[in-house]
C-alpha cells in the first residue's frame, strides 16, 4: 500500500485508537504512549501490505496485537510480595531463571481454597482495595482481612513444604465399563459424566477415603483452578457427596482393581449346584404355572421360547434371598432425571496368581431387568439380553418407541408407506418385523402383572440349602470394598447369589440335556424378550 494511502487511514481512525488506548489505559501518559506504540506498527503493517479488505478487523487486530505486547512489557519485571515472597506477574517466565521458592509459592496460590485464592488475587495482583474486595465478592470488610491473614499464614507454612503428587496423579485409573441399575437420565447413565477422564478420577480419588478438594487436587496432582467447577458438577449431579468439613465421598460402585480367581470359582462352583436343582424342580414349576397362557403369540410356534422367558424371569427376580437393606442412599439423581446405582468396571489383575482355574465356564454376561413401559398405548415389554440373544446395543437400544411403533402397526395404524419409511427401517434394524412384513417377537395379550404373579417363587427349604454360603460369600466380596459401600456389596451379591448368572446355568442345562431344543437365529431375536399389550398380531 503507498504512503499516502496509509496516511489517510491512520487520520480517518486516529480518534478511535486514542480511544481505544484510553481504555485500557491507566493515565493519559500511558494512554499517548500505548496510542503511539498502535500507530506505529499499524502504519508499518499498511506499508506492508497490497491491500485490505477488511480494514476495520485489520485495525484492532493490529491495536490488541500491541496492546498485548505492551501489557507483557511493562509487567514483565513487576512482581508482589506477600511479606517479603516476591510473586512474578509473567506467565511464561524461564524455569531455569526462577528461583525454587518463586515457583513454590505461585504453586501454593493456585492450592489455596477458591474464596481465600481470588481475595489474595484481587488484593496483591490488582491491587484492589480492602472495601472493593468485600462488595465485589458481597463478603464483609472483617471477613476477607481474616480470609487474607489466614492466606498468609498458610503460604508461609506449605511454601516451605514438600507437596507430593498423589497416585492417580501419577496413573489415573481408566474405566473398562459403565453400568448402572436403575433408569438412565435424558444424557444416558454415568457414562456421560464419568468418560471424562478427570471426572472419573475426582469420583475415584474419594472412593476409599473421603478428602477436601484441596487433597483431591494433591491425590491428582492438579491445583483446585482446574477441578473445582468439576466437582461442583459432580455433587449436584450426586456422584459425589459432601460430608462434615467439607469433605467428600462417594457410593459409586467401582469393581476392585485385584480379584481372587479361587474365590470366583469356588462361587460359581456353587452356582452351578444350585442350578442343577433349579433346572430340575424349580423349571417345572413355572412350566406348569404358564400353562394356562394361551393368548400369546410366538413367531416360530416353539411354545419352549415362552416357557424359558418365564423360567429366566423366575430364576433372576424370584428365587432370590431377602436382603433387608436400605439401599437408597446408593441411587444417583441426576439433574437430566436419572436415577440409579453407577456401577463401573475397571482392569483387574488376578491376586493369586499361584492358584490354577479348574474350570472351563462360557460367558455368564448379562444386562439387568429391561422393562419399556408406554405412556402412548398399553404397551409393556420386558428383556434381558444374554449370549442367548441376537440383540445388540443392550439398553441403549431398547427404546419404548421401538415397542409403540410395533403396536401401531398391529394395530394398522401405520402402513409400510413413505410417510412411516423412518418407524419400519427401525422396526427392521431391531428385527422385530421381518423383510416381508411378520412380527418377529413374542406378544402377549394381558397385563404383564398378571403373567409375572403367575410364576413362582422359591421355596424356604431350597433357599437355606444356599442361604449361609451366600452370606458368607458376600461378606468376604465386601472386604474389598470401602465402608461406605458395605451394604450395597453385601445386598447385590447375598441377595442375588441365585441371579442371572444362575439363570443362564439353568438354561445351559436344560438346552444341553435336551429340555429345549437348540435356539434357531431367528429365535434369538425374541429370546428373553416379552411384549405386552391388548392385541395379537394376524397369524
Amino acid at each position: 500500500m503507498n504512503r499516502r494511502k496509509a496516511d489517510e487511514i491512520i487520520t480517518e481512525y486516529l480518534t478511535k485508537l486514542y480511544g481505544f488506548a484510553i481504555r485500557k489505559s491507566f493515565s493519559y501518559v500511558e494512554a499517548e504512549e500505548l496510542c503511539s506504540d498502535i500507530i506505529c506498527e499499524l502504519y508499518s503493517s499498511l506499508l506492508r501490505v497490497d491491500e485490505v479488505y477488511n480494514i476495520d478487523g485489520y485495525i484492532w487486530r493490529i491495536s490488541e496485537y500491541v496492546y498485548s505486547k505492551y501489557v507483557s512489557s511493562k509487567k514483565k519485571h513487576q512482581e508482589v510480595s506477600i511479606d517479603g515472597m516476591e510473586i512474578p506477574f509473567e506467565d511464561n517466565y524461564s524455569l531455569v531463571e526462577a528461583e525454587e521458592e518463586l515457583l513454590r509459592l505461585r504453586r501454593e496460590i493456585a492450592f489455596l481454597t477458591k474464596t481465600r485464592r481470588e481475595i489474595v488475587f484481587s488484593y496483591y495482583y490488582e491491587n484492589k482495595a480492602v472495601s472493593v474486595i468485600s462488595n465485589e465478592m458481597n463478603l464483609p470488610v472483617g471477613t476477607v482481612k481474616w480470609h487474607l491473614n489466614k492466606a498468609r499464614n498458610e503460604l508461609k507454612e506449605r511454601v516451605i513444604m514438600e507437596r507430593k503428587i498423589g497416585k492417580l496423579g501419577l496413573k489415573p485409573i481408566k474405566a473398562i465399563g459403565y453400568g448402572h441399575i436403575g433408569m438412565a437420565g435424558a444424557n444416558g447413565g454415568p457414562e456421560f459424566y464419568l468418560k471424562d477422564s478427570l471426572n472419573l478420577n475426582i469420583v475415584y480419588s474419594v472412593y476409599h477415603n473421603s478428602r477436601t478438594i484441596e487433597e483431591i487436587s494433591e491425590e491428582l496432582g492438579v491445583t483446585p483452578v482446574f477441578i473445582e467447577d468439576k466437582i461442583e458438577v459432580l455433587e449436584n449431579n450426586g456422584f459425589l457427596v459432601r460430608q462434615a468439613g467439607n469433605r467428600f465421598t462417594t457410593y459409586v460402585w467401582f469393581e476392585p482393581e485385584t480379584y481372587s480367581l479361587e474365590q470366583r470359582e469356588n462361587t460359581l462352583k456353587k452356582q452351578l449346584e444350585i442350578a442343577e436343582l433349579l433346572a430340575k424342580d424349580y423349571a417345572h414349576a413355572v412350566r406348569a404355572a404358564i400353562s394356562d397362557v394361551k393368548d400369546a403369540y410366538i413367531p416360530s410356534g416353539n411354545r419352549e421360547l415362552l416357557e424359558a422367558a418365564a423360567i429366566f424371569y423366575g430364576v433372576a427376580n424370584n428365587c432370590q434371598l431377602p436382603i433387608k437393606k436400605d439401599l437408597s442412599r446408593y441411587y444417583i439423581k441426576t439433574t437430566d432425571g436419572g436415577n440409579f446405582i453407577a456401577r463401573i468396571g475397571l482392569p483387574a489383575t488376578q491376586s493369586d496368581k499361584d492358584y490354577n482355574s479348574t474350570l472351563s465356564l462360557p460367558s455368564y454376561w448379562s444386562c439387568g431387568d429391561m422393562t419399556r413401559k408406554s405412556e402412548k398405548y398399553p404397551v409393556y415389554s420386558w428383556s434381558i439380553d444374554t449370549r442367548y440373544c441376537a440383540r445388540e446395543g443392550a439398553w441403549q437400544n431398547n427404546l419404548t418407541s421401538d415397542y409403540e411403533y410395533l403396536y401401531e402397526f398391529m394395530t394398522g395404524a401405520i402402513s409400510d408407506d413413505t410417510a412411516n419409511a423412518d418407524k419400519f427401517k427401525r422396526l427392521r434394524e431391531r428385527n422385530f418385523i421381518t423383510d416381508d412384513n411378520k412380527v418377529n417377537i413374542m406378544i402377549i395379550k394381558g397385563d404383564h402383572n398378571e403373567f409375572f404373579s403367575k410364576i413362582p417363587s422359591l421355596d424356604e427349604k431350597t433357599k437355606k440349602k444356599f442361604a449361609h454360603y451366600a452370606l458368607e460369600s458376600a461378606e468376604i466380596i465386601a472386604r474389598d470394598y470401602p465402608p461406605q459401600m458395605h451394604d450395597l456389596v453385601i445386598s447385590w451379591h447375598a441377595g442375588g447369589f441365585v441371579g442371572n448368572t444362575v439363570a443362564i446355568m439353568v438354561m445351559d442345562i436344560l438346552y444341553g440335556n435336551g429340555t429345549f431344543k437348540e435356539l434357531t437365529d431367528s429365535e434369538k431375536i425374541t429370546s428373553n424378550l416379552l411384549m405386552f399389550c391388548d392385541v395379537l398380531p394376524k397369524v
